[in-house]
C-alpha cells in the first residue's frame, strides 16, 4: 500500500534561507510541530543516519537518502514495516523568492490509514518554515 501527499508554497525568502533551515536539523523542531528532536550521526549529506523524535514521543531512525546542497534533500523514516520518505525541494522564482515543495510518500501496511495523520501538520510546518526564512 502507498500513500502520497504533496504541497507547494511560494515565499519572498531567498532559496538559501530555506536551505539554511533545512540543512540545520537542530532547527526542525522550531518550525515542524511533528518533530521534537533530530540527532544526526554526521554531517548533512547523503547517507547520514540518525534518530528523529516525533510528537508522542516516538523515536524513529532517519536517514538522508538524497542531498543536493542548496536545492533538495530526501529523508527516510522507518517505523516497523512503514517507510516514510519526505522529499524537500526549493527552487528560485523569477523576480526573487522561492518555490518550496514537500512531498511525502508512505509505503507499507496501513499506509493509506496512517498517511493523513502523518501529513496533517505538513501545511503548518511549511508555513512556519517559510515564515522563519522570511525573517532571516
Amino acid at each position: 500500500m502507498t500513500f502520497s501527499y504533496e504541497r507547494t508554497v511560494t515565499t519572498t525568502a531567498d532559496p538559501a534561507a530555506i536551505w539554511e533551515l533545512w540543512s540545520d536539523s537542530t532547527t526542525w523542531a522550531a518550525w515542524d510541530p511533528a518533530v521534537q528532536d533530530v540527532r544526526l550521526d554526521g554531517p548533512f549529506e547523503q547517507g547520514t543516519t540518525g534518530t528523529m523524535t516525533l510528537t508522542g514521543p516516538i523515536e524513529v531512525p532517519v536517514s538522508l537518502e538524497v542531498v543536493v546542497p542548496g536545492s533538495r534533500y530526501l529523508d527516510q523514516l522507518t517505523m516497523g514495516e512503514l517507510v516514510i520518505r519526505i522529499d524537500h525541494v526549493v527552487r528560485p522564482v523569477d523576480g526573487g523568492g522561492a518555490e518550496v515543495t514537500v512531498s511525502t510518500t508512505i509505503e507499507g501496511p496501513g499506509a493509506d490509514a496512517i498517511g493523513p495523520m502523518v501529513t496533517a501538520d505538513a501545511p503548518i510546518a511549511l508555513e512556519a518554515l517559510v515564515t522563519a526564512a522570511e525573517k532571516a
